[in-house]
């Protein structure tokens, strides 16, 4: 007797799941009950859009301190406070007080970004930004009622140190998140986001230079002048704790107190074997069936790193070489972020205002432009965003080498023949360097390194290479104000022949990390080890096993415990390695 019409396809429905959950219990034993009483209420793109909502959150701030004391540190009253930074033919050596006040920051940030090897992974991902956002709001609250030029100091370092940690953990939590699919444009959209923090923070100043309000009363003959846009920043500071660690007991906020914990959490319930809570993730995160291809290969993969991460040798793991190349893949992401700083973003960034009034221009038109070339930088950042995943990392990041270095090296000309024409001209390629930057280094550097590390050492390397980029920053930073003092237009001619070292760097030395899932990289890397080829050349093939797959295990040389579904006879990839036990 057959079924009613309206009760058939019901019935070819539940013979559907029933067969999905058999499929799912026979090869990894899992109870599906299990694995659906742990899935997180977000799934797809309402988690990730929540994940978004708090690594962005974090990057704005980071771009809204980054430009808030460009706007300040030539402003009345602040100079009136700090007659330190005031430089004038009476005060030269006051250059290298004001490029201190700014580049302090960037010491406490490397200090952040340092701790992190020993803390990211005991605290997890969700506790340090937890407690890099509550350092901030320490730091902001002390800077914002500062009163001598030492507590100021002070202030910056306690902030910078925060955002160390906030900056070095952001990245890995996003990246470990994110599909590989859109991990690019995810990431990306943090550059975007700190180009944003930077010109909320030059447009408020400007926006209060302009108010004839009681508010602008107080902003031409107090301190609020330069205390009100530092204070500012307790509002993202706030939101970012708030958003991350609230977690009430059901709806939209229980399921952000989940996201919060996932990206780490995923490797650490399969290695305690709580498989099924991190099948439910997993599933949630590509918002399909535990059944689907995609979320049982994700599922392998993951089993694979932890089979891998059974030898691990804590921090010694960064020098190891063989199937890992983990020392290759540490010195990469530490290299790419110095390289970003050794760009000069940082001399158009902190220095904007300065450099306009240079050109001739009067404070107030100083301002205005830097606030245009902010907003400028902005929009310029979404040609990345939408390029990254189809052009790839390696060609965005030649590209906007290539530009900058060009850009810079017609500032040093403009700048030696120093007229009118010539200012103009240099006014219009200070956006144009911005415009190559976003193309090309602003999010790609923070994409890159949480990407081309493997699972066991992604923390640390990421703490690495930021307290590499603040290290750096740090040095730009410091040495842009004597340089202009000493060598004047020369300083562009540095930068220039920096960035032309850059392009061949990455040609050469950078392997293609996108359109790969983080645990398909360490695949590539073994394979080049076990045939002696040339990583980057590897990274380039389209032939490459997927992780998860038999032919992945045999390159890795382990064995992940797992029942394929579809076994595979080892291809010719697993030349050189040896089969797992």
């Amino acid at each position: 007797m057959s079924l009613p019409s309206s009760n058939q396809g019901k019935h070819q429905i539940s013979i559907a799941e029933k067969t999905n959950h058999e499929q799912v219990t026979q090869q990894f034993d899992l109870d599906p009950a299990d694995v659906a009483a742990h899935a997180p209420s977000l799934r797809g793109r309402k988690l990730a859009a929540a994940a978004a909502f708090v690594a962005g959150t974090g990057f704005t701030l980071f771009g809204y301190d980054q430009g808030i004391m460009s706007s300040l540190i030539t402003g009345n009253q602040f100079e009136a406070m700090f007659p330190q930074v005031v430089v004038d033919a009476s005060h030269s050596n006051h250059a290298t007080l004001q490029s201190f006040i700014i580049a302090i920051y960037e010491v406490g940030c490397l200090f952040g970004a340092l701790s992190n090897l020993w803390v990211g992974d005991k605290l997890g991902r969700r506790r340090t930004i937890v407690t890099g956002g509550s350092i901030m709001i320490v730091g902001a609250i002390l800077q914002t009622t500062s009163f001598s030029f030492a507590q100021l100091t002070v202030a910056r370092i306690v902030t910078g140190y925060g955002n160390g940690l906030i900056t070095s953990t952001v990245p890995t939590y996003h990246a470990e998140l994110s599909p590989s699919a859109k991990r690019g444009r995810m990431i990306m959209m943090e550059g975007t986001l700190i180009v944003a923090g930077v010109t909320i923070a030059y447009v408020y100043e400007l926006l209060l230079l302009f108010s004839f309000s009681l508010t602008g009363f107080f902003v031409n003959w107090s301190s609020a002048q330069w205390r009100v846009p530092i204070a500012l920043q307790l509002v993202f500071e706030i939101i970012m704790v708030t958003c991350i660690g609230f977690s009430p007991r059901d709806g939209e906020f229980r399921s952000l107190r989940s996201l919060s914990a996932q990206p780490d959490q995923r490797l650490r319930l399969m290695k305690q074997g709580r498989n099924a809570e991190a099948m439910a993730i997993i599933s949630a995160m590509e918002d399909k069936d535990p059944s689907d291809p995609d979320v049982q290969r994700t599922y392998y993969g993951i089993r694979e790193a932890v089979a891998v991460e059974t030898s691990s040798q804590g921090m010694r793991e960064l020098i190891t070489g063989g199937r890992s190349q983990n020392l290759r893949r540490t010195t990469i992401a530490v290299v790419l972020m110095m390289m970003q700083q050794l760009t000069g973003i940082n001399l158009v960034t902190f220095y904007a205002t300065i450099l306009f009034q240079r050109l001739g221009l009067s404070d107030v038109n100083a301002r205005i432009t830097a606030a245009a070339n902010g907003t400028e930088y902005f929009f310029a950042s979404f040609i990345a965003y939408y390029a990254i995943d189809y052009v790839g990392r390696r060609q965005l990041m030649l590209i906007g080498a290539v530009g900058q270095c060009i850009v810079m090296m017609l500032l040093g000309i403009l700048g030696y023949i120093n007229n009118g024409p010539a200012q103009i001209v240099s006014v219009v390629l200070l956006f144009a360097f911005n415009t190559f930057f976003s193309i090309g280094w602003l999010g790609v550097a923070w994409l890159y390194p949480a990407e081309i590390s493997g699972l066991r050492t992604r923390a640390p390397t990421n703490a690495l290479s930021t307290a590499s980029n603040w290290t750096f920053n740090f040095v730009v930073v410091m040495i842009i104000g004597p340089a202009f003092n000493n060598i004047s237009w020369r300083t562009y001619i540095v930068f220039a022949v920096m960035n032309a070292v850059i392009v061949p760097v990455v040609y050469f030395f950078f392997p293609e990390t996108g359109g790969r899932s983080l645990e398909d990289l360490d695949v590539v890397f073994a394979l080049a080890y076990n045939t002696g080829q040339d990583p980057v050349k590897v990274s380039l093939r389209k032939d490459v096993p997927l992780a998860g797959s038999l032919e992945a295990d045999v390159i890795l040389g382990v064995s992940t415990g797992v029942q394929y579904y579809s076994p595979r006879t080892p291809s010719s990839f697993s030349a050189g390695a040896e089969t797992p036990a």
